[in-house]
C-alpha cells in the first residue's frame, strides 16, 4: 500500500522497516528512558558519576515485603500481648488512635510463634526465620521504625519516593542520577516482582520529573525477562544489523538537521536494544550457577520464585546493576496473620538469608547494602470482622514495624529501637521512613540534603526537608 507523506505514521514506518513491533516497542521504552530533556545533548546521563564523598556501598538490593509483615510475630516478641490477649488494651497506650478495620477497644492479639535468640548477637526472631537466624550476627534489626502513611499504596509510595502520592522520583532513580550507571548492556535499576501485585503501580520505580533515562526496568518472571527483547518470527541478526543501521543512518541525518537530543538518545536506545538479545538471555540463564547454589537460595532455576529473584540479584550486581528492588506481595494479613507469617516466611526467608550468605562469600558484601522490610507494621490488637470473613489477623500499624539491613557500611549484629511492652509505640530511638533514606543515601556516598534537582523552579530531594543519617547502624 503506498501512502501519501501526510498519511505516513511512525506505526507504517517501523513496520515497513521490518524490524517489527516488538522490538521498537523495547527500543521506544528503552529510548524513552535515555531522552530525560534538554541536558542529554550536554552528556551522558547514565555516565558514571563521583558521590560526595567516599561511599561504603556501590549498589543496592532492596527486599520489600509489600503488604507489612507481622512484626510481632516475626521480630519483636511481646510476651505481655499473651497475658493481654482476649482483653482491650489500655486506652491511654492507643491514644486516640483510630483504625479502618478494627475498633479502638479491640482485644490484644499474642505472638503466634514461639520466639528465640541467635547467634552471638542474641537476636531474638519468631519460629518461621529459621534461616535468618544463620546470619543474625552480619545484620542490624532496627525494630522503631515508623511511617507518616497508613494505606498500603501511599504508603509504599512514600518509602520509595518521600511522597505520598505518585509523581516524585523512586530512590533507586535517584542512585542512579547521583551515581550513573556501570554497564551499557544491562539496565542499571531492576524492577522484579514476585506476587500478587503491587498497590503502588508504576510510581514505585518511576524517574518522576528526573529525566526517564532513570526509571526502573522491570523484569518479568516469565518468557523474555524484558518486553519484546526477542526477534520477531522470520527476523534473523543480520537483518536486525541492517535494519538498525538504516534507522541509525536515518536518525544521524535527522539529528544533524534539527540538533534534536532527544534523537540522539534514540540512537543510543536502539544499541542497547540490540545488546540486551543477548545480555538480558544469559542473565536469566541459571544453568551456570551450582547444584549447591541453588539449593542455598531453595531456588527452581526455571520457576519463578522469589528465590530465583534474589538469586538473579546476585547476578546482576555482578554484572553492573546499580539498584535491584525486588517486590514480594501478600503480607497484608488482616486475616489469618499466622497462616500469613507461616507461608510468606516459607517463600522468603531462606532466599533472603542465602542472599546475604552468597553475597559474603563472594566478597560482594562489604559493598552492597541489602535492605528487608515492608510500608508499616500491624497493629497488637486483633481484626476479626465476621461480615469480611477475617478472623485472627492483624490492622495496619504506621507506629512501630521492623527493617532489616546488612554489608554496604552497616553494623554486624546490632539491634536498634524498641517499642512498649505491647509493641504500640516507639519508647526508644525512633527511626522515621526518611532518616532510613537519609542513611541510604550516606552509605551509598551523599548528602542526602546536596543530592537535588530544580524542577517547576525550587530544588527537590528525596528526603524533602526531613530526615537524619542513622549513626548508630553505621559500621
Amino acid at each position: 500500500m503506498i501512502h501519501s507523506p501526510n498519511q505516513v505514521s511512525r506505526r507504517h514506518f517501523l513496520k515497513d522497516c521490518s524490524i517489527g513491533l516488538g522490538k521498537i516497542g523495547l527500543a521506544s521504552l528503552l529510548t524513552d528512558s535515555l531522552a530525560g530533556n534538554a541536558g542529554a545533548a550536554e552528556g551522558n546521563l547514565l555516565g558514571v558519576r563521583a558521590p560526595h564523598f567516599a561511599p561504603k556501598a556501590k549498589r543496592v538490593i532492596h527486599l520489600f515485603m509489600v503488604g507489612a509483615p507481622s512484626q510481632l510475630d516475626m521480630f519483636d516478641y511481646k510476651p505481655a500481648l499473651t497475658k493481654y490477649e482476649g482483653r482491650p488494651i489500655p486506652p491511654e497506650i492507643i491514644g486516640g488512635q483510630r483504625y479502618a478495620f478494627i475498633r479502638p477497644d479491640a482485644a490484644a492479639l499474642g505472638p503466634r510463634f514461639k520466639f528465640s535468640r541467635h547467634g552471638q548477637s542474641g537476636a531474638e526472631l519468631g519460629a518461621t526465620l529459621p534461616h535468618l537466624a544463620e546470619i543474625v550476627d552480619d545484620v542490624t534489626f532496627i525494630k522503631s521504625c515508623h511511617t507518616d502513611q497508613f494505606n498500603h499504596a501511599p504508603a509504599q509510595i512514600f518509602f520509595q519516593t518521600g511522597f505520598a502520592v505518585p509523581g516524585r522520583p523512586s530512590m533507586g532513580s535517584w542512585v542512579l542520577y547521583g551515581l550513573g550507571a556501570e554497564t551499557q548492556n544491562l539496565p542499571a535499576f531492576v524492577v522484579m516482582s514476585t506476587g500478587s501485585g503491587l498497590s503502588g503501580g508504576g510510581a514505585l520505580f518511576s524517574s518522576g520529573f528526573l529525566p526517564s533515562v532513570y526509571n526502573g526496568v522491570r523484569f518479568r518472571n516469565k518468557g523474555d525477562p524484558i518486553l519484546d527483547v526477542s526477534s520477531p518470527d522470520g527476523i534473523d541478526a543480520r537483518l536486525q544489523r541492517d535494519s538498525l543501521d538504516l534507522i541509525g543512518e536515518l536518525n544521524r541525518k535527522r539529528l544533524g538537521a534539527v540538533g534534536d537530543p532527544e534523537i540522539a538518545t534514540r540512537i543510543a536506545a536502539y544499541e542497547m536494544a540490540f545488546r540486551l538479545q543477548t545480555s538480558a538471555p544469559e542473565l536469566t540463564d541459571l544453568k551456570s550457577e551450582s547444584k549447591a547454589t541453588l539449593e542455598m537460595y531453595g531456588c527452581d532455576p526455571v520457576k519463578p520464585s522469589f528465590a530465583r529473584s534474589c538469586l538473579l540479584a546476585r547476578r546482576m550486581i555482578e554484572r553492573g546493576v546499580r539498584f535491584i528492588n525486588i517486590y514480594h506481595e501478600g503480607w497484608d494479613a488482616h486475616s489469618n496473620v499466622e497462616g500469613n507469617v507461616r507461608d510468606n516466611s516459607k517463600a522468603t526467608d531462606q532466599a533472603s538469608a542465602a542472599l546475604v550468605k552468597d553475597l559474603k562469600q563472594r566478597g560482594l558484601l562489604d559493598d552492597t547494602l541489602v535492605i528487608w522490610g515492608g510500608e508499616f507494621g500491624r497493629t497488637p490488637m486483633v481484626e476479626s470482622n465476621p461480615s469480611l470473613g477475617r478472623a485472627l489477623g492483624r490492622d495496619h500499624h504506621p507506629q512501630a514495624f521492623t527493617v532489616w539491613m546488612a554489608g554496604g557500611g552497616i553494623r554486624k549484629g546490632f539491634t536498634m529501637g524498641e517499642t512498649d511492652e505491647l509493641g504500640f509505640n516507639i519508647v526508644q530511638d525512633p527511626v522515621h521512613v526518611f532518616d532510613l533514606q537519609a542513611t541510604i543515601l550516606h552509605l551509598l556516598g551523599f548528602d542526602h540534603e546536596r543530592l537535588t534537582f530544580r524542577s517547576q523552579g525550587r530544588d527537590f530531594r528525596l528526603t524533602d526537608v526531613h530526615g537524619q543519617v542513622i549513626k548508630k547502624v553505621l559500621a
